[in-house]
């Protein structure tokens, strides 16, 4: 993994393509591959300052293009979970029917759905507002995806939570002093 993410920052690397590995890297990280986006934002706009809203732009649309490709990968895992449950009951059918079984009673268990996510049924794609929160955004795209939430709907939530995590996170670590994040490292430094 490491050397593919060497290559990766070799090919795309913010000096000679710009915007281009803002909207790559922003992509990528919004997959359930671990890599973080926001020092390159932040790194190309430290670089180029007159550059602030384009590059935050561009890295919310391709923080929510990867959302939107979570998104697809929960509806195609679900899709294909329900092709396997239809296929393996038909199966089941079809053996009782040679074996000239009766047909036993089945017991009724609760959708997954209906019993751990229905938080998420409840609120719908404003849910993804929250997409841009660090280990539980990319798995919550997926996971609408999977629930089956209206895409449209969702992308729109999602890119609203991503942009305004870029903006709140890019202006915190350009326009407060550094003394102040000196002072975070050297507390967190003391715990450890």
């Amino acid at each position: 993994m490491e050397a593919f993410t060497d290559w990766l920052f070799d090919t795309v690397a913010l000096p000679k393509v710009g915007l281009p590995a803002i909207f790559v890297v922003s992509l990528i990280s919004a997959t359930l591959l671990p890599l973080g986006s926001e020092p390159a934002v932040f790194g190309y706009i430290k670089l180029n300052p007159g550059m602030f809203w384009p590059a935050i732009l561009v890295a919310t649309a391709g923080n929510t293009v990867g959302g939107a490709i979570d998104w697809w990968l929960g509806y195609a895992a679900k899709l294909a979970v329900v092709r396997y449950r239809q296929r393996r009951q038909h199966h089941e059918h079809e053996v009782e029917h040679a074996q000239h079984r009766p047909h036993p009673r089945k017991q009724h268990k609760p959708k997954l759905d209906a019993k751990y996510f229905r938080w998420m049924k409840r609120w719908g794609p404003p849910t993804m507002l929250v997409s841009w929160l660090p280990v539980i955004g990319d798995p919550l795209c997926t996971l609408g995806g999977w629930l089956r939430l209206p895409f449209w709907q969702s992308v729109f939530y999602m890119a609203i939570g991503k942009f305004l995590r870029y903006l709140v996170m890019t202006a915190s670590l350009l326009w407060i002093p550094d003394s102040f994040w000196h002072g975070v490292g050297d507390a967190i430094r003391q715990w450890f």
